[in-house]
């Protein structure tokens, strides 16, 4: 499991919890907007060790109360041991995840090794080999769906780009969840497009951020197909 970063503490990646942030190495997908090409793209080294991030924790004991880990990919090299690890000293865990590894999340749900999934949907399914650039059996995507959808602690989200994520097509998705979960989705979550100027794709470094207004017009579409709804800006 390479760990690139530790962030030691955060009040909005885990929902109600003051937590920190692991960063993983490693994706599948190759998203241009991507927000942390240098998990995606650079070579792997160890910037923190397990040790070093265990250490970290057992300092933490009552000052924080949850886990991110997030990527990158974080499925793609997780260790399972290092969550028993993080268990065991009482901390809640958090997933990031973009649905490519169904397999390996059903088997932290059932080791008992999560307690919050936030998955990443990123468009309609029409659209989604183009905006991940590159190509992912679907039914992986759907069965994360499926299988996250059953989980009582997650959130579905979106990074909405204006030029990509027209109202359509965000419709066309919310849709498709809809019929794959069989009802709303419980939590659903439209973040805006940030421009920081450092992407896979050096075409979004002259994009522009997401206005709010485009995101409360998406939110009034989206009340149809999701029970709460956050926008994040």
């Amino acid at each position: 499991m390479k760990i690139k970063h530790l962030e030691p503490a955060t009040f909005v990646d885990y929902p109600g919890k003051i937590s920190c942030t692991i960063f993983l190495y490693g994706c599948p997908f190759r998203c241009g907007f991507c927000y942390n090409p240098s998990l995606v793209l650079q070579e792997e080294t160890e910037d923190k060790s397990q040790e070093e991030i265990l250490d970290f924790l057992k300092k933490r004991i009552g000052l924080i109360e949850g886990v991110c880990f997030t990527g990158g990919e974080p499925l793609m090299n997780i260790d399972e041991e290092f969550l028993e690890k993080v268990k065991a000293l009482g901390y809640l865990i958090k997933i990031d995840t973009n649905g490519s590894y169904p397999e390996k999340l059903k088997k932290l749900i059932e080791k008992k090794l999560v307690n919050y999934i936030a998955m990443d949907i990123k468009s309609d399914k029409e659209s989604y080999q183009e905006v991940i650039g590159t190509i992912i059996p679907m039914i992986r995507i759907e069965e994360s769906i499926k299988t996250i959808a059953q989980f009582p602690n997650y959130e579905f989200r979106t990074t909405i780009i204006e030029k990509i994520h027209s109202k359509e097509r965000i419709e066309n998705m919310l849709i498709w969840v809809n019929n794959l979960i069989g009802g709303k989705i419980k939590n659903f979550a439209l973040q805006g497009f940030k421009n920081h100027g450092v992407f896979i794709d050096k075409e979004y470094n002259e994009e522009k951020n997401t206005s709010e207004e485009y995101l409360k017009e998406l939110k009034i579409i989206a009340e149809k197909y999701a029970e709460n709804i956050t926008i994040k800006y």
